[in-house]
């Protein structure tokens, strides 16, 4: 088996093509759509790879989760990707580099993120 995969969106369609695409490689799935939810299943389930939203409940939910995850000692080795429209919603000019402390993530994918990125991204940080 793959590998189980936690999914932290907000939106409903998001989470079920990213669901689909990942269970037909074999991925096991587990959704969530918060971030405190996302964080009590990352905790109860250990997933194997986070894929995280920013914007939720409000634009800077998946950065606050995301370094709560890096912050706990039973979850913080959990790679996590972000899952982002943020600079297109925000018409920003500039995108997020992961870092150790404000952004403690191993990439940031831009929505719509295209299905053969999305799959060698996981593939790539996907704890073995």
């Amino acid at each position: 088996m793959p590998g189980k995969i936690l999914i932290v969106d907000d939106d409903a369609d998001f989470r079920e093509a990213m669901t689909t695409l990942l269970e037909a490689r074999g991925y096991s799935i587990v959704t969530a759509s918060d971030g405190e939810e996302g964080f009590s299943k990352a905790k109860e389930e250990k997933p194997d790879l986070i894929l995280l939203d920013v914007m939720m409940a409000n634009k800077t939910e998946g950065f606050d989760i995301a370094r709560k995850i890096h912050g706990d000692e039973e979850i913080k080795d959990t790679p996590v990707l972000m899952t982002t429209g943020i600079r297109k919603d925000m018409n920003l000019s500039f995108g997020f580099e992961p870092d150790s402390e404000w952004l403690p993530v191993k990439g940031v994918l831009e929505k719509p993120i295209k299905p053969d990125v999305l799959l060698s991204e996981v593939e790539k940080n996907i704890k073995k």
